[in-house]
């Protein structure tokens, strides 16, 4: 596999992590836009573990991801009493703040950034990548899930049928601030350096699109998702300056035509009766 192959599924793979990270929140009525300032956590916290206190790669990654998800928990009580665009709002503003106090951290290098010691290889970050699709393929086919969809569809009618609503929603948030984090912690590991500038919120909004765009009514819906905004302005590069151009009227042309996302649940639905009708 070629260097250049390489370097875009890796790219791929941390796209893939991060889609994930919105679409767990999202599949219970949640707009984080915050996503990126969880992802700093889990890189920072992981990275400084290793290089600081002598960590391994395997016992401070997971750590970072804990990290985050504990922020997650302690923020998502107060910040989850909104919602709507005001929710935004809120994981807007803390995604900001989060990478302004590392952008301030003298101990993890500020402004100037800070190099990582231990090597996560490609092999490593696409392991992790296909660990987290698994998961969530799992987690599809749980009753978690199932209250997910529950407090999106009618939070009044899933509390009045004995689902803890407020716990759902934190239970979300948290899953996807740890799962943001271990994609934080894979990303410093992998570039061997990070910089607080990298977690901004163009991180957020373009993963946020991941998910849009991808569907939220299935768990392939982001990865779909990914895969698209990763791969097709590679596939557009030999048309050179005409590439973005191309690549935003393909993005208009899809979401006029399929303004609920590409990958929806009657599309796989319709998948699944005509790959049981090939194998019978």
């Amino acid at each position: 596999m070629s260097g250049y192959l390489t370097g875009v599924l890796v790219v791929l793979a941390f796209n893939v992590m991060a889609a994930y990270a919105v679409y767990l929140p999202l599949a219970a009525g949640q707009l984080n836009l915050g996503i990126a300032g969880f992802m700093a956590i889990g890189a920072y916290a992981a990275a400084y573990l290793t290089n600081e206190l002598g960590w391994s790669m395997w016992a401070a990654v997971p750590m970072g991801s804990a990290a985050a998800g504990l922020v997650g928990i302690l923020i998502g009580i107060p910040v989850l009493r909104t919602h709507g665009i005001y929710l935004a709002l809120a994981t807007f503003a803390l995604g900001q703040v989060i990478a302004a106090v590392f952008l301030n951290l003298d101990v993890v290098g500020a402004a100037a950034g800070y190099p990582v010691t231990d090597y996560a290889a490609p092999g490593v970050v696409f392991a992790c990548a296909i660990g987290v699709v698994l998961l969530m393929a799992l987690i599809s086919r749980t009753r978690f899930a199932l209250y997910l969809t529950a407090v999106k569809s009618d939070a009044t009618v899933a509390d009045l049928m004995g689902i803890s609503v407020r716990g759902i929603q934190v239970a979300a948030f948290a899953l996807g601030a740890a799962l943001a984090g271990f994609g934080g912690a894979m990303y410093a590991h992998h570039y061997s350096f990070i910089e607080a500038q990298h977690f901004n919120v163009l991180l957020s909004v373009f993963t946020v699109l991941y998910v849009l765009f991808g569907g939220v009514q299935t768990v392939w819906g982001p990865l779909v998702g990914a895969a698209f905004f990763t791969l097709v302005p590679e596939l557009l590069r030999a048309s050179d300056q005409w590439r973005y151009a191309l690549f935003a009227l393909f993005i208009i042309i899809f979401m006029a035509l399929r303004p609920q996302g590409l990958v929806t649940a009657s599309l796989f639905r319709l998948f699944r009766r005509r790959s049981k009708g090939a194998s019978a």
